[in-house]
């Protein structure tokens, strides 16, 4: 009983009071005492043994933890035992996710990347170039043109007259030219004809020198007369002017096909005039009809039939079916980066149609150096931030699908 009351005082922390000694009288009594000290014995042995049981309840755990142990590592082979395939399964499925993850990083180190990547192209706005009134539109939004095809038909009347007119024009100073230059021809036989004059008159000339020279010796003699002598006197004197005008008109011939020769050459300007009038006249006449400048498609079309059309007005765009991606990648992906590089190119529009291309081209400077408002970095304060660098990629074989400026793109360039 002590040692049960022992018990219950390390148990509760408590001390356990003894009972109080019965007294003599009691004891003596009439048997009640006795009765009490045999109740208060039985609470203490069901305390005592309380206290023993949860003695043995708190230790007993710290001597069962190696047989929890076990039997948890009993459970878990059991489990095995049971489940063999699941196992397996998510070991493999683990070792497989290990080696696609290390396969992944060895090939993704081998390539640059950016989602700011677009499709661009050199779009060309289409205008009118003469003045008229729109008679024809034969395309629609979005059609697909060729190379030369009609897009804009403006009325052609007047220019078609201002071409005949110059036609004209050109027709009237070739007339003038053939005219000159038969004048200029017939002129060279009035100069022969002069020669010729000259030629007779030196002849006659030189034959009254002879004459005057033999009368004026005969009169010298006294076998001549008078008379004779001064009539040949003054036929050389006739003779000497027929010759000087025979040379004057020779000389005013001659003059003659230079005056000619100007005037046809004036002629000839006035053709090349009217020529020349004539090719803007057929380039106005052409621009009536305004054409594809290459294969393409029409957007944004603004012109109707029965409009009128200014030089310069916007009529439409004209988008080539020629594109390219420019990609802005940015500066620190440009280190192993260099023309000629092969490329994958994704389109968010078709993402099934993986399309193969090569770098072209990298700009010399970053995109913001060349933005309408460029950065300033030497006034207030500075904050370092990374560059993009656009980079051309060309497609290396014409793509299947429609592919239009601004569409985006995500392309992946081999650098190693």
């Amino acid at each position: 009983m002590s040692q049960a009351r022992e018990n219950f005082r390390g148990q509760t922390g408590r001390p356990v009071e003894k009972p109080a000694a019965a007294a003599p009288a009691d004891i003596k009594g009439d048997g009640k005492g006795s009765i009490d000290k045999e109740r208060d014995d039985n609470v203490e042995a069901r305390v005592g043994d309380r206290s023993q049981t949860r003695a043995d309840a708190g230790a007993k755990p710290r001597e069962d933890r190696p047989d929890e142990g076990h039997k948890s590592e009993t459970g878990l082979r059991a489990t095995i035992r049971r489940h063999p395939i699941v196992i397996v399964a998510v070991a493999i499925l683990l070792i497989g996710s290990i080696v696609a993850g290390v396969i992944w990083w060895l090939n993704a180190r081998h390539y640059e990347s950016t989602d700011d990547a677009f499709i661009d192209a050199r779009t060309v706005p289409i205008s009118s170039q003469v003045n008229g009134a729109i008679v024809d539109v034969p395309v629609t939004d979005n059609q697909l043109v060729d190379a030369g095809g009609a897009l804009v038909r403006i009325d052609d009347r007047d220019y078609r007259a201002a071409v005949d007119q110059a036609k004209a024009q050109i027709d009237q100073a070739e007339a003038s030219i053939s005219n000159l230059d038969a004048q200029i021809e017939a002129q060279q036989a009035r100069i022969e004809q002069a020669e010729k004059q000259v030629t007779e008159a030196q002849a006659a000339l030189a034959f009254a020198r002879d004459e005057d020279a033999r009368a004026q010796d005969l009169l010298k003699k006294g076998a001549g007369t008078q008379q004779r002598a001064q009539q040949t006197a003054s036929d050389l004197q006739q003779r000497q002017a027929a010759l000087d005008g025979a040379q004057a008109n020779l000389v005013a011939a001659q003059m003659q096909i230079a005056v000619l020769k100007t005037q046809s050459q004036i002629a000839v300007g006035q053709r090349e005039q009217a020529q020349a009038a004539k090719d803007q006249a057929d380039a106005n006449l052409s621009r009536t009809v305004i054409t594809a400048p290459t294969e393409g498609r029409v957007t944004k079309l603004t012109a109707a039939k029965g409009a009128y059309a200014q030089p310069g007005q916007g009529l439409m765009m004209f988008v080539p079916r020629e594109v390219w991606v420019t990609a802005n990648f940015k500066e620190t992906q440009l280190t192993d980066m260099h023309p000629g590089q092969g490329v994958d190119i994704y389109i968010d529009a078709y993402p099934d149609h993986p399309y193969r291309g090569h770098v072209d081209s990298i700009q010399a400077g970053s995109g913001g150096a060349f933005s309408l408002l460029p950065p300033e970095n030497a006034t207030g304060n500075y904050v370092k931030v990374v560059q993009r660098v656009p980079v051309k990629i060309v497609l290396d074989q014409p793509p299947s699908v429609h592919l239009g400026p601004g569409m985006s793109i995500v392309p992946y360039v081999q650098v190693r």
